[in-house]
């Protein structure tokens, strides 16, 4: 069925279409969701409830612009939301206070394949709020200020948030590259 007709058929509460539509794009959105929560359980809550945003929305969609980024951005709402139900303390930081960087161990960092299950360690191993500002910001390409408006921070919170995350990121990146270089 093409995705023009799936649409249809959702809108018109078509339980199939329902379900092709989610077999189609179920594993796009839950590896979305898996990036925004620090457990698969999470995720796959996170994975329910943007399909039923999805379902009771869909006759939203206009048509214009891609269908799957429409859904995408139900998704990230959704994990934004979650977020703030789960948030128990959210610190004001200015990203003066924070200028270090850690630099990679070894000038060909770069070159280093890491899987894609690594990679989601890495970044699932992040505290929350640093996951969140680290996943809108590297992955899904959201500037600062729309971060800081989404998530209820300031624009400078969600500087050091990212850089402190992508920090984070580059040290476990460096020992698990050292872990694979002890095996070689």
């Amino acid at each position: 069925m093409e995705e023009k007709e799936l649409i249809e058929k959702c809108k018109n509460g078509s339980r199939t279409a329902q379900w092709e539509l989610y077999k189609k794009y179920s594993p796009v959105l839950f590896g979305l969701c898996l990036r925004y929560s620090n457990n698969r359980e999470t995720a796959e809550d996170l994975l329910q409830d943007t399909f039923l945003k999805i379902f009771s929305s869909i006759s939203d969609f206009e048509g214009t612009g891609s269908f799957e980024g429409w859904m995408k951005r139900i998704a990230v709402n959704t994990a934004i939301t979650n977020y703030h139900q789960t948030l128990k303390h959210m610190h004001h930081e200015d990203v003066d206070d924070y200028a270090q960087t850690i630099p990679s161990d070894d000038p060909n960092f770069d070159s280093l394949e890491f899987t894609r299950e690594e990679l989601l360690c890495v970044i699932n191993s992040l505290p929350d709020g640093y996951r969140m500002v680290f996943n809108m910001f590297a992955v899904e390409g959201f500037k600062h200020r729309e971060i800081a408006d989404m998530l209820g921070i300031d624009i400078n919170t969600s500087k050091t948030q990212f850089m402190r995350a992508r920090n984070t990121v580059v040290k476990k990146l460096n020992e698990l590259k050292k872990i694979h270089n002890d095996k070689l």
